[in-house]
């Protein structure tokens, strides 16, 4: 018992030190991102779970400053890479360029190479290009020509699009999509906010103030004590009883692969372990369930409506919720 008690304590230990070290990183995000808590929130949980994150909202929100914010915030390395329609794979991942001189090819990385990538309007470029980023995100990786390059850690892609415009642009495809953990939206400030961040930005730019608090060896620090986190099996079952309803529903096409369901369980950890606590509750579940779930949903064209593709995922998946039995 003597024992049991002192890896207790040394969790609750671990547990406190990461939230402190949680809040810094947080308070540092928000004096760039006013008035919106939760999506910082989210942000820092799909560093920590390990995952990417997917910003889709309409222009000016603050989608590429809140990836700026947690760059800066990070003692990270930091990339980003603006994408368009004639941007390549290899501008993305390098490529090998002979040297004349020594008379072999020498392989230049590209601005995957980094350990915050901004993936800036992602659906502007080609499915071609977008497919650059699959195994780099699914497996922390590039190949090219035969030869396989590791990616520094930690590493995270945070994307943005807009929802609203269809001109030029390349729907993200399911394949891609189910490699992001997260999808948010920032969404408007309210008035308060808003006022603030005119005053914040009257004499200078608030980013430049940003500081790091947090380096890249306390990032995969903590991602360790995110996989500390326990979870029940009762939640477990929950979770289990979500994914199951979703591939059964006569609404949806498609519905969330495996990969969502570790991507779901992970993220409730992370949650977990964002709020000083070495456990997950059924609360965690419910608070990202559509953040984790929604993207990866296609609704079936019967069941089409007036929504954009995103809404209408995240109307069914509510009314799935509505079914399923919450654990005491």
């Amino acid at each position: 018992m003597s024992q049991l008690r002192t890896a207790d304590t040394r969790t609750d230990t671990l547990a406190g030190a990461a939230s402190e070290r949680i809040e810094l990183l947080q308070g540092a995000i928000e004096r760039v991102i006013r008035g919106k808590p939760e999506a910082v929130r989210l942000a820092i949980v799909t560093l920590l779970a390990g995952g990417h994150l997917l910003v889709e909202d309409v222009p000016g929100v603050g989608k590429t400053t809140l990836a700026h914010a947690l760059a800066r915030a990070l003692d990270c390395s930091f990339q980003r890479i603006q994408f368009t329609s004639d941007l390549l794979p290899s501008d993305v991942i390098g490529l090998s360029i002979y040297n004349q001189n020594a008379s072999l090819f020498e392989w230049k990385p590209g601005p995957i190479f980094a350990n915050v990538v901004l993936a800036d309007e992602i659906n502007r470029t080609t499915p071609k290009t977008q497919s650059a980023l699959l195994e780099a995100m699914a497996e922390g990786q590039v190949t090219v020509e035969g030869i396989t390059h590791a990616l520094p850690g930690p590493f995270i892609v945070l994307a943005t699009q807009n929802p609203i415009e269809h001109h030029g642009t390349y729907p993200l495809p399911e394949s891609q999509l189910d490699r992001f953990m997260l999808r948010l939206r920032i969404g408007y400030p309210g008035p308060a906010d808003e006022k603030q961040i005119l005053r914040d930005r009257e004499h200078a730019e608030p980013l430049d103030d940003v500081q790091a608090v947090m380096s890249a060896a306390e990032v995969l620090e903590l991602q360790q004590a995110v996989s500390e986190v326990s979870v029940d099996d009762a939640i477990v079952d929950y979770l289990m009883r979500i994914v199951t309803a979703t591939r059964s529903s006569e609404m949806l096409d498609l519905g969330v692969s495996p990969r969502g369901t570790l991507s779901l369980f992970r993220a409730a950890q992370a949650l977990a372990l964002t709020e000083d606590r070495t456990y997950c509750i059924p609360d965690d579940i419910k608070r990202l369930v559509i953040p984790v779930f929604a993207h990866r949903l296609t609704v079936s064209s019967r069941y089409s409506s007036s929504m954009r593709r995103s809404e209408e995922a995240e109307a069914v998946l509510q009314e799935i919720m509505k079914t399923i039995s919450v654990p005491l």
